[in-house]
């Protein structure tokens, strides 16, 4: 079964929180938002180094997620080697707010992830 794509919002995808969610779900997808945070413009192995547990393909693809929706852009230049250049797009830089927001709450709560939650100590 295959995903539903909300790549413009004028397909009614229920609500704005998921249309914006199903934007950038996925494993990777913030990640490397946030790394062209950061950048501004990285090379496709540049951003597989920054993500050392993703593997080729999944980071392919979520690139090709990305740049169907909106969010990134990619920029191929006629040489060779072959070069290609990822940056954001306005649509992505606008999510900057919202990934530093994310950020912030899980640097606050880093020491809550990989404990046991309280009912599972009553057990």
């Amino acid at each position: 079964m295959s995903k539903v794509r909300h790549s413009n919002f004028s397909r009614n995808p229920g609500c704005a929180v998921e249309a914006a969610i199903s934007l950038i779900d996925g494993k990777w997808k913030c990640v490397i938002i946030f790394h062209l945070m950061e950048e501004e413009v990285l090379r496709f192995n540049e951003i597989r180094r920054r993500i050392p547990g993703v593997t080729q393909r999944m980071l392919t693809n979520q690139l090709r997620d990305l740049e169907a929706d909106g969010l990134i852009e990619r920029k191929v230049y006629a040489q060779v080697p072959p070069k290609v250049e990822y940056s954001l797009s306005e649509l992505g830089r606008s999510l900057q707010p919202i990934l530093l927001a994310l950020k912030d709450w899980g640097d606050t709560h880093i020491g809550l992830f990989g404990k046991p939650h309280a009912s599972a100590d009553a057990a």
